[in-house]
């Protein structure tokens, strides 16, 4: 009898599992999604039920094939892919795909890579779970509904090239992100003084220890001053103790979304890296499932932890704890991410090391004792005004679970993961002699800006998305433009400082640094003037109570409370309406910001967001003079910026002098800063702005670029130079741009490579074009999914023959050009009509100029 087939998704899983079910199954990936939803018509029949389309991908075909033959050639096939939704609708594309039937096809499940549970799991199959597939199927559905009714929308009303989206998960993850932004930039900061006093006491062994202990807050530096007078000549003395015991108690176990968070604090990992790490350490059978939103350990486990603890540290440091979750939707029957077997407490792969071990110190913490501390408060009275001095201290007793692990917590918690200070023994009555007391000020601050980590946890807390879709979705707001990871840099600000030393007060000034902040989330200019305009529109899309209703309904479909296609239903058909009515009624927004007015010209000074990006212009388009625009700086935004900022960046293009006989000068455009050398255009290294640029400096960018481009090589006569570009490296030969692929050597590349390259873009050019009209800037052209339209700039669907088939191969290449134009008019409305339209316009707005000229000569 043949083999039984299993599949999983990854070939990592496959490897394992194979070693574990021995010779009797053969195990097979499927790399992950073997279907997706077509591109054309959404993908979705909405007449009817909302129906998917589904098709196999070219690059999947070859794996599908495969697939099918080992299929046919075993005796049964058995599904295991992940566990959770998009495992099962995985599954189940499998049965449809391979021709097996879903209610009686072996489906397993497990949530860890080790022998009881693969061997576990094959002795109690199950079938695949429709409830689950319809959930996935729901939320597959919808996102694509609303990323494709409501990007159209932006293209049409957003004043931006068109490669705007939107999406139901994303958008609001951008609006948290906007209006945190706003908060800080609303944000009025507001100084008090902080009184710190330092005494000095005698520690246990007799040796003479410093201590502080703090006093009221003060408004203005008048009442601190009169504050610190009041204490010259004063004696101080301890008026109360307090010692309190207290305890500290470990973090549960983790979750995806803690996993995400804790990993960025402590590792500084992206949310994508931690999560790309955790797959490749569950598929080798590391750790269990890595998405996951329980914090639920299973009996086994739990025992091997105790044993693992008791024999590492010792029956005191183990406390057994059962952990609940706080989200009653956790989804499905998942443990928390922990390693499959606690003896191992570290892996061997260097990438995968540290994060392990992560996972590894808070599971144990988990179920270790709690931590013991006493907690010391010392009252300290003034004798002069009977003013009341706080110092605190504490004291670690006993570590427990300290001794392993301990959370960190994020800045807008504002709390610190270091211990507090200890104190000397102290008695009440006891004289306490005055090092010295300060007076400090100190500025109130707003809320930090989001990091991936607590964005996740907001999102969480709100309900919106699932731990599957925290990274996709934080790597997407950043893709499109909308949100910017960066860093910050603070800024110096003066602080006062009054001392009373002795009997004498003195005051003086002191400089921090403040602001700065490290791989925080700032929303972009263009994620702000879309944030604003899908809450002025969409108001239930970006509503956060909505979107985590929507997660909510999904829920009820994975556990068979609701038809899928009835939810979608419920939202779809006010949808389309608000879709409707905003291309009808909403106009096409700027982003505009009056800034101030031009001191040399009198005209506006305007702040807006331009085709490429976020500008400024001085004058509108209805002067007679054509209005003049500036690009803004990467930290600069729209709604920030002041008129003299504005004003400093009219200053490019900024002549810098004469080298070797031609001039050098420094501009921003379209593709960013570059210093001009004659016709030569050089850019200016990231985060280097041009008019922080000098001669030398800009000398030096020369001469690198003249080394750069000088030919490595000739090729039919003609030289090459090689360049690296926004996509990357590349060589130049007869005005072809090639790129350069990891697979060569760009620093060392021989002939032999450079006429490989050539011969291959050459070959590829002269197979790219199926028909041309350059005249008409029209031609058809081999795309990666079939042949396409390319209108200009615009890549348009090459459309069907009246019989909703598709053209074949020889009707495309002679298909007429009327036709393609039909084709494009369709989804360019007015496509051929605009130059004459533009033509009229033009004349109509020279005529009353030329009026006007008459006017002002008759006066």
């Amino acid at each position: 009898m043949a083999k039984n087939l299993l599949i999983v998704e990854s070939p990592a899983k496959a490897k394992t599992i194979e070693k574990i079910l021995g010779s009797d199954f053969e195990v097979k990936s499927c790399y992950g999604h073997i279907r997706d939803l077509e591109k054309d018509d959404m993908g979705i029949d909405i007449q009817n039920g909302y129906r998917p389309k589904y098709i196999v991908p070219d690059e999947k075909q070859r794996v599908v094939s495969e697939l099918k033959q080992l299929a046919r050639k075993s005796g049964e096939v058995w599904l295991a892919t992940d566990e959770d939704r998009e495992g099962e609708a995985i599954s189940w594309h499998l049965c449809e795909v391979l021709g097996l039937d879903p209610k009686t096809t072996k489906r397993i499940v497990f949530h860890e890579i080790t022998k009881p549970a693969i061997q576990k799991a094959v002795k109690q199959p199950r079938t695949v779970n429709m409830d689950l597939v319809n959930a996935q199927q729901a939320r597959r559905v919808l996102d694509r509904i609303v990323g494709f009714e409501l990007s159209p929308v932006l293209w049409r009303k957003v004043s931006m090239k068109n490669n705007l989206s939107a999406g139901r998960v994303q958008s609001v993850a951008v609006r948290i992100i906007a209006e945190r932004e706003r908060e800080i930039n609303a944000f009025v900061t507001q100084s008090s003084f902080k009184i710190e006093a330092i005494f000095t006491a005698t520690d246990s062994a007799g040796k003479s220890i410093s201590f502080k202990a703090e006093g009221s807050k003060f408004n203005n530096a008048a009442d601190a001053e009169t504050f610190l007078q009041q204490c010259i000549g004063a004696n101080y003395a301890v008026k109360d103790i307090q010692v309190k015991p207290a305890k500290r108690t470990p973090a549960a176990p983790f979750t995806t979304s803690t996993l995400q968070q804790e990993a960025s604090r402590k590792l500084g990992y992206s949310v994508s890296r931690t999560m790309l790490v955790a797959q490749k350490l569950y598929e080798h059978g590391h750790i269990t499932y890595m998405r996951t939103d329980s914090v639920n350990l299973s009996e086994t486990a739990m025992e091997d932890i105790r044993n693992t603890i008791k024999s590492s540290f010792g029956d005191k440091y183990y406390q057994s704890r059962k952990y609940k979750n706080k989200n009653e939707s956790a989804q499905e029957a998942h443990e928390a991410i922990r390693p499959t077997y606690m003896q191992h407490t570290t892996v061997s792969d260097p990438d995968a090391k540290r994060l392990y071990e992560l996972i590894w110190k808070r599971t144990m913490a988990s179920q270790m004792s709690d931590a013991e501390l006493e907690k010391t408060i010392a009252k300290i009275n003034v004798s002069t005004n009977n003013a009341e001095l706080s110092a605190e201290g504490e004291v670690l007793k006993f570590d427990g679970f300290i001794k392993v692990y301990r959370e960190d917590v994020d800045d807008e918690d504002g709390e610190t993961s270091g211990q507090e200070s200890m104190l000397p023994p102290l008695a009440k009555g006891q004289q306490l002699p005055l090092k010295e007391m300060k007076a400090i000020e100190r500025y109130t601050r707003p809320l930090p800006r989001y990091t991936e980590a607590s964005l996740v946890k907001k999102l969480e807390e709100l309900g919106i998305g699932r731990p599957s879709t925290y990274a996709p979705t934080i790597s997407t707001i950043q893709k499109r433009g909308y949100v910017e990871k960066r860093d910050k840099e603070g800024v110096q600000r003066n602080y006062q400082v009054l001392t009373l030393s002795g009997d004498k007060i003195s005051k003086k000034t002191e400089t921090e640094n403040t602001g700065a902040e490290k791989g925080k989330l700032f929303p972009t200019d263009l994620g702000l003037v879309v944030t604003d305009f899908l809450k002025q529109y969409f108001d239930d899309i970006m509503d956060y109570g909505f979107t985590a209703r929507i997660e909510g309904e999904f829920d009820d479909v994975a556990q068979g409370k609701m038809r899928w296609n009835k939810m979608i239903d419920d939202f779809y058909n006010p949808f389309k309406d608000d879709v409707q009515k905003t291309i009808e009624t909403a106009e096409r927004v700027k982003g505009e910001r009056e800034v101030g007015y031009d001191p040399q010209s009198g005209k506006p000074v305007i702040a807006r967001m331009g085709r490429y990006g976020p500008m400024v212009q001085i004058g509108t388009t209805e002067d007679e003079e054509k209005p003049r625009f500036a690009r803004l700086k990467q930290n600069q935004s729209i709604e920030t910026i002041n008129l003299d900022e504005a004003l400093d960046l009219f200053r490019l293009p900024l002549t810098l002098g004469e080298y070797n006989g031609l001039e050098v000068a420094v501009n921003a455009g379209r593709f960013g800063p570059y210093v001009k050398y004659g016709e030569d255009f050089i850019s200016l290294p990231k985060g280097v702005e041009p008019l922080e640029v000098d001669m030398e400096q800009a000398i030096e960018l020369i001469n690198q670029k003249q080394i750069a481009d000088a030919p490595i090589g000739h090729y039919e006569g003609k030289p090459v130079t090689k360049g690296k570009g926004r996509f990357g490296p590349f060589i130049k030969w007869n005005e072809l741009f090639i790129n350069v692929p990891k697979a060569y050597n760009f620093d060392a590349l021989t002939q032999h490579d450079i006429n490989e390259l050539i011969e291959k873009k050459v070959e590829k050019e002269a197979n790219r074009f199926i028909q041309q009209w350059p005249s008409e800037k029209i031609s058809i052209e081999n795309g990666r999914w079939g042949p396409f339209i390319r209108f200009g700039k615009k890549m348009l669907k090459l459309g069907r023959k009246a019989n909703n088939e598709k053209y074949t191969e020889d009707e495309v290449k002679s298909l007429p050009l009327e036709d393609v134009k039909k084709m494009i008019e369709e989804q360019v409305p007015g496509a051929f009509a605009k130059k004459t339209a533009a033509k009229k316009t033009a004349a109509k707005k020279a005529a009353p100029k030329k009026a006007a000229a008459k006017k002002s000569s008759k006066k």
